[in-house]
């Protein structure tokens, strides 16, 4: 692994350990402002977000991070007259942070290692006490799936653990002194996990006739609402599909390409596994905007398979049948 990916995986270990310990709280409320996506902020998202934000920029090979809580990008290369935050004489960045110290360029301006992230993934579950992430994708120059080149998460439960992918996924836990070291995480072929995202009255007949078709053969239903958990224990267990399709009331998904579906498409891509919108290769997509979202079908290779075929299909048929 390249030294400069080392250092940001070392920061992401960093980023997990200070923020378990801000987890370690009992103020679930909820603030009055909202993030880029419109959702309501807990407390703790902003402060996640801040704690990751300052330890990544932090290092001198990140140039330009930029978080599902905020609705653009902060560079280091630029000039101080286009962007306050910037100093170039010293390559740090002054403390203040509002909606126009933010570029909404998806390239940067010289190039480097750019960071997107979720801080805190499934924080609407935090009160109820259940596992919650942060998600990391690293891009090399420019926010765009052909840019990523190397992508992890954090869970927060009943152990801390940490995945990384660059060539392959690597795993390991915080056993209260130190990281220990798990053995690589793979998927199978095929798994017998389904994590079926969406309100199921806003399925479409397409997708649910595959839900249904996947606990038909037999597949276990396992959903938390989080998405760093259920896919961490597909991966776990060694198979499965996890979806969140478009729907009724939300037609391009839910779910945004550069802070939770690009991340997780190059890890299960990297595991042996395949990611697709219900047709097309994830990281196939194009990006046009921070908070773009995409329906997403992320799992073992013979999963998404049947999800395609489905997909192409059923989809085929509703197509003829629309133009009778």
């Amino acid at each position: 692994m390249p030294y400069a990916l080392k250092q940001i995986y070392e920061c992401i270990k960093t980023c997990a350990l200070a923020l378990q310990a801000a987890l370690q709280t009992d103020d679930t409320s909820y603030l009055t402002t909202h993030n880029a996506s419109g959702d309501t902020q807990l407390g703790i998202d902003v402060l996640a977000d801040t704690l990751i934000e300052q330890h990544l920029l932090k290092l001198s090979c990140v140039r330009g991070v930029c978080s599902e809580e905020k609705s653009g990008a902060l560079y280091k290369d630029c000039t101080t007259e286009s962007n306050p935050l910037c100093d170039n004489t010293n390559d740090s960045l002054k403390v203040k942070l509002d909606s126009n110290s933010l570029s909404q360029s998806l390239q940067a301006p010289n190039g480097g290692l750019l960071v997107a992230y979720d801080p805190l993934d499934g924080s609407s579950l935090f009160d109820s006490n259940l596992s919650v992430g942060s998600i990391f994708g690293i891009y090399d120059g420019c926010f765009s799936a052909k840019h990523i080149i190397a992508a992890g998460y954090v869970v927060y439960g009943p152990r801390l653990e940490v995945v990384f992918a660059h060539n392959e996924v690597s795993h390991s836990f915080y056993n209260g002194k130190e990281w220990i070291t798990k053995p690589n995480l793979t998927l199978k072929q095929q798994g017998k996990l389904n994590a079926p995202g969406g309100t199921q009255k806003h399925f479409s007949p397409i997708h649910r006739a595959l839900i249904e078709g996947f606990f038909a053969q037999g597949y276990r239903l396992r959903y938390s609402g989080g998405m760093v958990p259920d896919l961490h224990q597909i991966l776990c267990k060694g198979g499965g599909i996890f979806s969140y399709p478009a729907t009724s009331d939300a037609p391009n998904g839910k779910l945004r390409k550069l802070f939770e579906v690009f991340p997780f498409a190059f890890i299960y891509q990297k595991a042996g596994g395949l990611a697709i919108d219900g047709v097309k290769n994830l990281l196939e997509l194009p990006c046009l905007a921070f908070h773009e979202s995409t329906p997403c079908f992320l799992g073992s290779k013979e999963e998404i398979e049947q999800v395609r075929n489905t997909y192409t299909t059923l989809g085929a048929d509703n197509e003829r049948e629309s133009s009778r």
